[in-house]
């Protein structure tokens, strides 16, 4: 995981001062005040999300449809203003990135394919032991299952389902799009990319601590179609927990491809996955295999993690070039 390093906080506005002029990245107010705007700008945008799914007073429960729908609604208000934000900040800050607002939050062709399918590719080995676990509990074989994969009436029923559209495509877009596209390029110059990983999270945890229990929008309470393997509900540390590792993770992503599609993606898999389910897989009648399943998966998914989101693979990288404009060339991540 040596290319989650970082050099601690580090203002990009003050650093290597000689290539300033020739740049021009950064202007305006001064260091300590962009970062102050950086970290205000990206807990509204945190508190503005969650903020949005409790707007509805409702007593029905939170997989109501009409509850979902509801909430669809905030959110998806709140998510197609926040690239707003980022523009703000733009203008408070000074800071020009060098290419569009579209480019930095990682909306952009070049490097698309490999970008939805690579980091999609390592998600998928590193579930390689649940993926082994649901096959084997799953009472339908392999060309059954393509079947209802392939189906259209299958993804009808899916398209028509409220639940579903939340877990698989709203929550995954509007999450990525907020806490990955639009506070990133926000927190970068600040802090530097590799900090940057694992701040970003922090900010969805703090706003919405303490949590629902089995949240709006995380992949704890999930089991796909198994069965949540704990017997208690997960506490809000423990979900606090895995949302910022999952974070640091989607957001690691977004920093090496330059591309918002595959976090996208890996959101979408985690959610019906589900968190791992690990006592369960400890009393599987097949445990021996399936443990394997497991280490093997984490074993391949430490081994292919850099050259599987090698920058080179991905085109030019907005956030390094923001980065380098601003001074700073020597980035961890985007090499």
């Amino acid at each position: 995981m040596a290319a989650l390093g970082g050099d601690g906080l580090r203002l990009l506005s003050v650093s290597r001062p000689e290539r300033q002029p020739e740049s021009a990245a950064l202007g305006g107010p001064g260091p300590g005040l962009c970062c102050w705007v950086s970290v205000f700008s990206c807990l509204s945008l945190a508190c503005s999300y969650v903020g949005s799914l409790y707007v509805w007073k409702s007593e029905l429960p939170r997989d109501h449809p009409a509850v979902i729908k509801r909430r669809f609604t905030s959110v998806l208000v709140v998510s197609s203003l926040s690239p707003l934000c980022v523009l703000l900040w733009r203008e408070l800050t000074g800071i020009q990135p060098g290419t569009s607002l579209l480019t930095l939050m990682g909306f952009r062709l070049e490097g698309i394919f490999p970008a939805a399918l690579l980091p999609l590719l390592l998600t998928m080995i590193l579930f390689l032991g649940p993926l082994m676990q649901l096959s084997m509990d799953c009472p339908c074989d392999l060309a059954d299952g393509l079947k209802v994969v392939l189906a259209p009436r299958s993804w009808a029923r899916c398209l028509t389902d409220m639940r579903w559209l939340r877990n698989q495509v709203i929550a995954p877009l509007t999450e990525e799009l907020v806490f990955r596209a639009c506070m990133l390029p926000m927190l970068a110059p600040c802090t530097g990319l590799g900090p940057a990983v694992f701040t970003c999270p922090l900010f969805f945890g703090v706003a919405s601590f303490p949590p629902e229990q089995c949240g709006e929008h995380h992949l704890v309470c999930r089991k796909g179609m198994q069965v949540w393997s704990l017997a208690a509900s997960p506490s809000p540390a423990f979900q606090f927990s895995y949302t910022a590792v999952f974070g640091a993770y989607t957001a690691f992503l977004f920093i090496r491809t330059g591309h918002l599609i595959g976090p996208v993606l890996c959101h979408s898999f985690c959610n019906y996955m589900g968190f791992p389910a690990v006592c369960a897989a400890l009393e599987h009648p097949q445990r021996r295999p399936l443990l394997a399943g497991y280490a093997l998966g984490v074993g391949l998914f430490l081994l292919l993690l850099k050259p599987l989101t090698d920058p080179k693979l991905y085109g030019s990288l907005p956030l390094c070039v923001l980065l380098e404009r601003a001074g700073d060339s020597e980035v961890p991540l985007c090499s």
